[in-house]
């Protein structure tokens, strides 16, 4: 079939002729024209030296942003221990526990604390992965390989991404342990080789289970035959993770370190009752600004989970400054909250702050580069790209935020002491996703939440899962 569709494309080409082809390259006369268009001045020339041997966005900070950022905020909530998620993908599971660990310790008044052990739920997030990649592969076998939602499945058959609806699936199916009960291990830290590896026999497998459905084997072999396949992607997970714990023991402690509640044994429900103490779905929506879509609508992304029992990623588009009155009530409580940004964009990751002024790439390369928020996201030039954990707010005499601060997961010698200032600007450019508790929404948005979502493709440019 693709002898036929390749000499069926030489034969259109040989019809068409070189003629209608040469409108669209690039002539001798048309690289004439753009050498001619290069200036050659003396300040191009110390231009491209200093480009050349240095960092662009050393030569294009803005000196007048390198100041203009203070530290104070009007309204923020408890700062907690910092975390690093080092060579991972994993920023959207360190967000989310980041609130769950908060929540219990605001519960408790500050008199208990308690830190996630990410490896263990890491671990589940990989299996259940490995799970929805070949159940997809089954799904689809009547599909030719080169189908897209095939293509879907073998492209990336497994990842370290996610996002707030991924912990609250797997953390409610699985529970949750300690930091103490499985710590973290040099691939749960460096994922890209073990990530790799599962990836590969997962494409094997997929090929495998695809032969089977097209041989007439039976639902129960097949099912049979999975379960095999995933005892061997569970053996591998455990060798590079560690098994997961089944029972641990532990004592709560107050942030001086010493015990609150005596040590006792837990199971990994049991500590996710005694700390979270409720199913985390249906007590949150994620909100969401997208320009290009109408706002105060539901949309729903296929196969953006976590489980393939679980939920896909659900969210109600709204505008920016609606987004930023819910932020600012669940902060004003106390409350931190799940968010994600195209963090790569106008951030300096040395200095932890984020303005839409903070790198005049324009003024650099005698350009411009005017496009809008819609604009990014339909050319695929921006998107969600990262989730850190909302925690402060600084409000003008009006209520309406200057700047914000997230806590983030490179580590507390990273940006400002593991946080990231953000002016209101950049934030509104660059701010995508929220998760707010149900508690802090209107009841009108309630009800939007509820509206039949329009189901959006897994390759729409917004959609890129956070890490």
């Amino acid at each position: 079939m693709k002898k036929v569709q390749t000499l069926a494309a030489i034969m259109l080409f040989a019809a068409l002729g070189t003629t209608a082809f040469a409108q669209g390259n690039i002539s001798k006369e048309m690289l004439a024209k753009i050498q001619q268009s290069q200036t050659q001045t003396a300040a191009d020339k110390a231009l491209s030296n200093a480009i050349s041997n240095n960092s662009i966005d050393d030569l294009a900070k803005s000196a007048k942003t390198r100041y203009a950022v203070d530290k104070s905020f009007s309204i923020e909530t408890p700062k907690q221990n910092i975390h690093n998620q080092l060579s991972s993908g994993r920023c959207w599971m360190f967000s989310g526990l980041n609130v769950l660990r908060s929540d219990f310790a605001r519960q408790h008044a500050d008199s208990l604390v308690v830190e996630f052990s990410h490896s263990y739920l890491f671990f589940w997030d990989q299996l259940e992965k490995a799970n929805l990649m070949l159940q997809g592969v089954v799904n689809t076998a009547d599909k030719s390989i080169e189908d897209p939602d095939v293509q879907f499945f073998f492209k990336s058959p497994i990842n370290d991404g996610g996002t707030f609806c991924g912990v609250a699936d797997l953390a409610y199916k699985y529970g949750l342990v300690p930091m103490s009960a499985q710590p973290e291990t040099y691939s749960s830290e460096n994922t890209s080789r073990m990530s790799r590896l599962v990836a590969s026999k997962l494409r094997e497998y997929g090929l495998e289970l695809r032969k089977m459905v097209a041989d007439g084997s039976k639902a129960k072999a097949i099912e049979a035959r999975k379960t095999e396949m995933l005892g061997v992607i569970y053996h591998m997970l455990s060798l590079t993770l560690g098994e997961p714990v089944k029972e641990f023991s532990y004592a709560f402690r107050n942030k001086n370190g010493k015990v609150m509640i005596a040590e006792k044994k837990y199971t990994p429900q049991e500590f996710y009752k005694m700390t979270v103490g409720k199913e985390l779905n249906g007590n949150f929506i994620m909100v969401m600004n997208d320009p290009r879509r109408p706002y105060h609508k539901t949309y729903e992304v296929e196969y953006d989970r976590h489980t393939f029992d679980g939920h896909n990623w659900k969210y109600l588009n709204l505008p920016v400054e609606e987004i930023a009155e819910l932020a600012i009530s669940q902060l004003c409580d106390g409350r931190k909250m799940y968010s994600s940004y195209d963090v790569g964009k106008q951030s300096d990751r040395k200095t932890g702050i984020a303005d839409v002024d903070t790198y005049d790439y324009g003024s650099l390369f005698g350009t411009e580069f005017p496009m809008n928020k819609a604009d990014r996201i339909a050319t695929f030039d921006s998107g969600s790209t990262h989730a850190m954990t909302l925690t402060a707010v600084d409000l003008d005499e009006f209520r309406k935020p200057i700047k914000w601060k997230v806590e983030n997961s490179w580590g507390p010698s990273s940006g400002s002491e593991g946080y990231m200032i953000m002016t209101n600007k950049w934030w509104e450019e660059y701010m995508f996703r929220l998760v707010i508790d149900k508690k802090y929404v209107p009841e009108a948005l309630l009800k939007e939440f509820e509206q039949k979502p329009t189901m959006l493709t897994y390759d729409d440019p917004l959609f890129g899962e956070d890490d």
